[in-house]
């Protein structure tokens, strides 16, 4: 039990035996404000049920008596306000992960809408842009301005070169299509060229994932790459996917400057935009996330998502 737990047993024991002597509503909002100060310590719901039984064992067990009988409910209705403030807090946390997953989800679907339009409306457009140029080529006297337009054409040519990167990051159609480890190897690809860095995927896959679960993924491997890219100084990253006891697990390691990440983990005010947004959508799926990283010494992201479908099924590596 941690030190601070063991601090709180003489509070809890005094508290239970006023209560039990009749002490009445105010020792068990005592109860409740000693719950608030133990969920503010940190301690978790394990904890506090060691501590809770701990208490029990201090103030004495409860024969079969019909006086036995109520002193063992005063204990369970005790306990009970104890645990309340755990009860809200994680009742609070299940909430807005909910309202997270929503959030993500509408996200997801704007970027969809987004990536289309890019795709379809912009390339159509570029399409009749290069029409007339074809025309006007066609009313200038031969071989007049060929130069210029030619450079207008692949100007055009590299603008629909990245409208269609653009289109498939916002939302990879690959992604729908085809699933998360191809989606993932056609991102590291366009990352490559866009960075210089060297990546590789490994992995294999049968089934899918479902889609939260692969959109969740593949954002948090674009995030881990576009932060390798601006600010490790890496040369190389590697991606690995696998499957095991229902979980889907993916590990991003690069071989860049590294940081103190025992620190940076511990004031979530030093932690950059693009490691909330990564906690931030596993926390809307229950999943975990570990980081291992060390000054000159590379980083690894190491993120496990629950997947409770048995469809969802990656090969081993």
């Amino acid at each position: 039990m941690k030190p601070a737990s063991s601090e709180l047993l003489p509070q809890y024991a005094a508290a239970l035996q006023e209560y039990l002597a009749g002490g009445g509503e105010g020792v068990l909002r005592r109860a409740y404000e000693l719950g608030r100060q133990t969920l503010t310590d940190g301690l978790g719901v394990l904890e506090m049920a060691v501590l809770l039984h701990r208490t029990l064992l201090t103030v004495g067990g409860c024969g079969r008596t019909p006086a036995g009988a109520q002193m063992a409910a005063a204990m369970e209705e005790f306990c009970l306000e104890c645990l309340s403030p755990f009860e809200m807090a994680y009742r609070g946390v299940r909430e807005a992960n909910s309202t997270l997953r929503r959030l993500n989800e509408m996200l997801e679907e704007v970027a969809k809408r987004i990536a289309h339009s890019l795709h379809d409306e912009a390339g159509q457009l570029l399409a009749s842009v290069h029409v007339a140029l074809e025309e006007l080529e066609w009313d200038l006297p031969r071989g007049a301005h060929h130069e210029r337009l030619q450079k207008i054409r692949e100007l055009l040519g590299e603008t629909s070169e990245q409208l269609r990167r653009l289109s498939h990051e916002l939302r990879p159609t690959i992604l729908d299509d085809l699933g998360l480890l191809p989606a993932v190897e056609f991102l590291a690809e366009g990352v490559s060229k866009r960075t210089g860095l060297s990546i590789t995927v490994e992995g294999s896959m049968e089934g899918r994932a479902g889609t939260s679960i692969e959109t969740a993924v593949y954002r948090i491997v674009q995030e881990a790459l576009n932060n390798v890219a601006r600010h490790a100084r890496a040369t190389s990253v590697s991606v690995r996917l696998r499957h095991e006891a229902r979980q889907i697990r993916c590990s991003i390691r690069d071989d860049g400057v590294g940081f103190d990440a025992p620190s940076v983990l511990a004031d979530r005010g030093k932690q950059g935009l693009g490691l909330i947004e990564i906690r931030e959508r596993l926390d809307a799926l229950g999943g975990i996330l570990e980081i291992t990283s060390a000054h000159g010494q590379g980083t690894e992201l190491r993120l496990t998502i629950p997947c409770g479908d048995p469809a969802c099924l990656f090969g081993s590596f």
